[in-house]
């Protein structure tokens, strides 16, 4: 398995959830984990992806979700998961 986490932050709003989702199911990614919450009118997930069945390279992948939060105004990070663990350590 190899993973990607997927954080996602903006102003609340309906369809933030469906938006990204649609984006990984029509690209092959299954969700393994997933945290949401509200505070204040601020919508922030995170959530924990298997990119190995992936019908596109993580770069693509990014650029994509990228697109879709510009849609939903919202800002979508993406990263390796051996790169987000990393980044941790420092």
């Amino acid at each position: 398995m190899e993973n990607a986490v997927i954080i996602v932050v903006g102003a609340d709003k309906p369809g933030i959830v469906a938006g990204i989702a649609s984006v990984l199911a029509q690209n092959n990614v299954n969700i393994i984990d997933i945290s949401q919450t509200v505070l204040r009118g601020v919508f922030a997930m995170i959530m924990i992806v298997d990119i190995s069945q992936s019908k596109q390279p993580l770069s693509r992948l990014r650029e994509e979700l990228q697109k879709k939060g510009k849609e939903l105004n919202v800002e979508v990070s993406v990263y390796h998961e051996e790169v987000f663990k990393y980044m941790e350590r420092i």
